[in-house]
C-alpha cells in the first residue's frame, strides 16, 4: 500500500477540487460527475478536462473505449423507503479493451483514488449501459 501512494500524487489544486467537489454536490440536485486521469508522464492524477457531468449519457459519450478513467458521482436519488439520499461514490471505468498497462496503472491507483476522494463506494463499469443505468446499481445496493 505504502510503495502504491507513492507512484500517483496529486497536486494541492487537485486535492483541493477533490474537497470542493464532495462538499459541493452533498446537497445537489441532479448528478454530478467528474472524470480523473492519471498522467502517464507525471503519475498525477488529475481532472481530465474539469467538464462537470449532469446526464449519464454525456459521461457515457465522453469516456474512452479502450482506456481506463476514474469518475466522481454524486447522485441524488429517492429511496424505496422514500428517503432522499445522495450516494458520492467513484465509478471505475475499465472497458473490456483497455490497454494492459493502463489497467495495471489504474489497478494500482484506485485505492488512493478512493481514500483521497473520500468516497464510500467503488463500483466497475465496463460499458455505456452500466453508466446509463447507474441509478439501479445505487438503488439496489443501498
Amino acid at each position: 500500500m505504502a510503495s502504491e501512494s507513492r507512484l500517483y500524487a496529486f497536486s494541492p489544486e487537485t486535492r483541493e477540487k477533490l474537497r470542493k467537489f464532495r462538499l459541493g454536490t452533498s446537497r445537489a440536485k441532479e448528478p454530478q460527475a467528474v472524470i480523473y486521469i492519471i498522467d502517464s508522464k507525471s503519475q498525477e492524477i488529475r481532472p481530465e478536462d474539469g467538464e462537470v457531468y449532469t446526464k449519464m449519457e454525456d459521461l457515457a459519450d465522453e469516456l474512452p473505449e479502450s482506456s481506463p478513467r476514474f469518475i466522481l458521482l454524486s447522485y441524488p436519488l429517492t429511496l424505496g423507503s422514500g428517503r432522499l439520499a445522495v450516494p458520492y461514490v467513484m465509478l471505475y471505468w475499465l472497458p473490456e479493451n483497455c490497454n494492459p498497462s493502463q489497467r495495471m496503472m489504474y489497478a494500482g491507483a484506485v485505492e488512493l483514488m478512493r481514500n483521497s476522494a473520500e468516497v464510500n463506494r467503488v463500483i466497475e463499469v465496463e460499458t455505456d449501459e452500466d453508466i446509463t443505468g447507474i441509478e439501479a446499481k445505487l438503488q439496489s445496493e443501498d
